[in-house]
């Protein structure tokens, strides 16, 4: 039903295909059908895969209201059809123990018959003007293309690792002082424990109820979550799973101390009898192999999410830096092509853990490009490292200096969706 209504639709505007009739405007809950259709028609959901989750058009339709509510959702219009959207959730993220408002971006598509317009760079550009308007100095995505949003000054934040293990390589004889218990998706302790977690860790976004109402929307019933708790029932850690077809597959799993991941790996071996292998994702920065009595196990990494700084200096007023470090004076200039208020010079001074804006003479200068700045910022790469690759131009003693007052940890970004 949606794909021939895309069809339709598409076709009929391609015979008026004139860039002059496009129009851009948030959508609303009016608009819930023709985006649904979009995202329909773009990621190719078919009704079989839509049965085996449970859900039903309708019920996928209304599901989209609250993102419609409480998402900032841009649409582009030829006439009076929807042709390309770009949403927006609103999210709170860790960036090395500073609450940062962020925009996370999805639902991103086009109709085929409109791409090669430049649509969604005006719906990217509108959308961060928007962003930086609210106050949100940085924005993060899952690319589809990589080297597409690194043309447009995204640059990649942060790794996702995957690993598999047999059975017979799960971790045994931890014996935990705590236990394990199952709960509900809706749980309390669950929600307030990825909350702690999301306090202390760089890079963690915070989950509003938006989120979690996506980080659960397709999955199936027999997911199940499990926290551990101490001997003194505090809770410390938790995983999600599913187990089918004799694997486990775990979502996710955060765990405050090293007790907590020591007795969820005591959980997951209490399943030899039920699995012949575990399948997980790991989005700390360190492979888990090492841990291993045999680490002869499959781990892949590759490259999970981009971000983008917005606006320079709304996002250096909350930006930490090493407070042990002496004071330094350094000038940036920045290249972003995208949006042009990014584009110069910026003097800061890096003191006392703070970066303040200055118009005293630097003690160095470096240039680079947005993405660039972006990854440096986060952590993902060093100053060093990315001298090396050129995309830092400076003399070795200011990346120096620059490594010094930055710190570096490739960060953990939560899959909420």
């Amino acid at each position: 039903m949606y794909k021939k209504r895309a069809y339709r639709k598409g076709t009929n505007a391609m015979s008026r295909n004139d860039e002059n009739n496009y129009t851009l405007r948030p959508l609303t809950i009016d608009d819930a059908e023709e985006y649904n259709a979009l995202l329909r028609y773009a990621f190719q959901v078919t009704e079989q895969e839509l049965a085996e989750t449970g859900w039903k058009d309708d019920e996928i339709t209304q599901s989209k209201f609250p993102v419609l509510q409480r998402a900032d959702v841009l649409g582009c219009f030829n006439g009076n059809d929807l042709i390309a959207q770009f949403a927006v959730y609103p999210l709170d993220m860790n960036i090395y123990g500073v609450k940062y408002s962020v925009g996370f971006v999805t639902s991103v598509c086009t109709y085929p018959e409109y791409t090669g317009h430049g649509i969604m760079k005006r719906l990217m550009i509108q959308s961060l003007i928007r962003m930086r308007d609210a106050h949100k100095s940085f924005a993060l995505l899952y690319p589809y293309s990589i080297p597409l949003y690194r043309g447009l000054g995204w640059e990649i934040i942060s790794n996702k690792m995957t690993y598999t293990i047999k059975d017979t390589q799960i971790p045994r004889k931890l014996n935990e002082p705590g236990y394990v218990r199952r709960v509900s998706w809706d749980d309390k302790e669950f929600k307030e424990l990825h909350t702690k977690f999301a306090e202390k860790t760089h890079g963690c976004l915070y989950r509003n109820n938006l989120a979690w109402e996506e980080y659960w929307r397709w999955d199936e019933d027999d997911t199940s979550v499990a926290i551990y708790y101490s001997k003194d029932d505090v809770p410390y850690g938790y995983m999600v799973y599913m187990i089918s077809s004799d694997v486990m597959h775990v979502k996710e799993m955060i765990y405050l101390n090293r007790e907590a991941q020591l007795g969820l790996w005591e959980f997951i071996h209490a399943h030899d009898s039920m699995i012949d292998e575990v399948r997980g994702n790991n989005y700390y920065s360190e492979p888990i192999a090492f841990e291993l009595d045999d680490s002869d196990i499959k781990e892949t990494i590759r490259p999970y999410t981009m971000g983008r700084i917005i606006d320079i200096r709304q996002f250096f007023a909350k930006y930490a830096c090493d407070p042990d470090e002496p004071s330094v004076c350094i000038r940036f200039y920045i290249e972003d092509d995208l949006l042009a208020w990014n584009n110069g010079y910026f003097t800061y001074l890096f003191d006392n853990g703070r970066c303040i804006e200055t118009e005293q003479q630097p003690d160095y200068e470096v240039s680079m490009s947005i993405g660039t700045l972006t990854t440096l910022m986060l952590g993902y790469k060093t100053a060093e490292k990315l001298h090396v690759m050129d995309k830092i131009q400076a003399s070795d003693e200011a990346v120096e200096h620059l490594d010094d007052i930055l710190f570096h940890r490739i960060p953990y970004v939560s899959d909420y969706i």
